[in-house]
């Protein structure tokens, strides 16, 4: 990236602050619930509608407002706010994205559609009134009101959820909603909430328990077939999950133009289980970890991809390639990659994640103490925070380097650069680090020598485990 394109990022597009306004609005209003509404709440309501009057939703908002200033709390009214809030961060997303990709030169394919396929098993409908009864509830009390009863009583809910394949991604999203507030009781306690987090849970399962709204089935998938060229993994770590997204450029069998793409595979995992030895949950796609720990490219064959740029990653039908430089495929190939269009529901400023390339920056640190890449007179903050333990890749080498491929994310109102791989001087010569060089296990020997020393708590779990199983 050069200082230009850095100058383009700083600007801001006019909208966005009213419209993160508005949303802010909404969730203060939400934080002591939509059942004891004051002043200041129905004027964020009112604004909210104001705000969305000349959209498609403008008449269906005025009057969800209207019926909820008045005390009357129906799932269709509640609904509709929902979708009146997803809508104004879907427009926030979309005008920080056009901008980013305004600076970066990059090319985005047009959302389509998906084409009417065979109706999919239709989820009971008492499992969604079930759900949507939950988060009326919710509504109701606010995040203020939530208490041990409260949470307990989305239990049955849940469990009914999680039996229904074809509602597996609304249950799981509910699912941690719950045991976030489940960890907080009493919320009123708290000093400070994560409320614009919780209202996105909210909203998005709201929406997702609507009748035909958690379209699980990867029914719009292409199949695809060619050379994937990994740029570098992020390493999404919970307490007990593990994820590791890949980003990749295609170059499609037949000659298309080569397109940005994702690759995901999690786990599931317990507390104990940290640092390097969560790779070996992911033991399973030992071709995909190798690429990455090898820097290698891929062959794929026959690959689900969705269109919002996710392959649906499968193993067994992908071969390691020829050794395949990140830095390079960044720098050749980046640039005339398309990029696919976000999802409607994944119209969200947290989930832009895009694949960008500085080199020749010198490290400092600002006013705030944190990380920056300072490029002709232009400054990138870094997130740090995001550097996964299970790498190599610290903050130290961010500083020492020289060329850095990372993902631009926007965060509390400014773009933040997340690492990948760094390329720094190491003595005379020039050494790497990326999120995935430990793969298939640590290569520094410090880090071998402690985990010999700690035991793998891996091995030992799972064998516990078959130990129970056979009992």
């Amino acid at each position: 990236m050069l200082a230009t394109q850095l100058a383009l990022l700083d600007e801001v597009e006019p909208g966005i602050e009213e419209a993160l306004d508005l949303v802010g609005g909404f969730d203060d209003g939400f934080t002591h619930g939509f059942a004891r509404l004051g002043e200041q709440p129905r004027a964020a309501l009112a604004a909210l509608a104001d705000a969305l009057a000349v959209t498609p939703l403008g008449d269906r908002v005025r009057v969800a407002v209207e019926k909820v200033v008045a005390g009357s709390l129906a799932d269709e009214h509640l609904s509709v706010l929902a979708g009146g809030r997803t809508a104004l961060l879907g427009a926030v997303h979309d005008a920080l994205l056009a901008r980013l990709d305004t600076a970066l030169g990059r090319s985005r394919a047009g959302w389509e559609a998906a084409a009417p396929a065979d109706p999919a098993p239709s989820a009971p409908d008492n499992v969604l009134a079930g759900c949507r009864s939950w988060l009326r509830e919710l509504a109701i009390a606010g995040w203020r009101g939530v208490d041990h009863d409260l949470v307990a009583a989305s239990a049955q809910t849940l469990d009914a959820a999680l039996a229904v394949p074809s509602l597996r991604r609304l249950a799981v999203l509910l699912d941690g909603l719950a045991a976030e507030l489940r960890g907080c009781c009493p919320v009123a306690t708290m000093d400070r909430l994560p409320a614009r987090r919780w209202a996105d849970l909210w909203a998005r399962a709201l929406l997702l328990a609507q009748p035909g709204g958690s379209p699980d089935a990867p029914a719009a998938a292409t199949v695809v077939s060619g050379r994937l060229l990994p740029l570098g993994a992020d390493v999404h770590e919970h307490g007990t999950a593990i994820q590791v997204q890949v980003h990749g450029v295609l170059e499609p069998a037949g000659g298309a133009p080569p397109r940005l793409v994702r690759a995901s595979v999690s786990a599931a995992k317990v507390e104990t289980i940290v640092g390097p030895a969560v790779w070996r949950l992911l033991a399973g796609h030992p071709v995909l970890l190798g690429a990455l720990a090898q820097r290698r490219a891929l062959e794929i064959t026959d690959l689900p991809l969705l269109p919002g740029g996710d392959l649906l990653w499968r193993d067994d039908q992908a071969r390691p390639a020829e050794p395949a430089d990140p830095f390079a495929t960044a720098r050749l190939r980046l640039p005339e990659a398309i990029a696919s269009a976000a999802p409607p529901l994944d119209r969200h400023p947290v989930r832009i994640a895009e694949p960008v390339l500085l080199e020749n920056y010198s490290a400092a640190v600002d006013d705030r103490g944190g990380l920056v890449l300072e490029l002709d007179g232009k400054s990138l903050p870094v997130d740090v925070s995001r550097l996964p333990a299970c790498a190599p890749l610290t903050p130290e080498l961010v500083a020492r380097s020289s060329a850095c491929l990372g993902l631009l994310r926007w965060d509390a109102g400014r773009w933040l650069l997340q690492p990948l791989a760094v390329r720094y001087a190491l003595k005379r010569a020039t050494a790497e680090a990326h999120t995935g060089d430990w793969a298939l296990g640590p290569t520094d020997p410090k880090v071998v020598k402690a985990e010999a020393k700690s035991g793998d708590a891996v091995a030992v779990l799972r064998e516990r485990a078959g130990r129970l199983l056979r009992r």
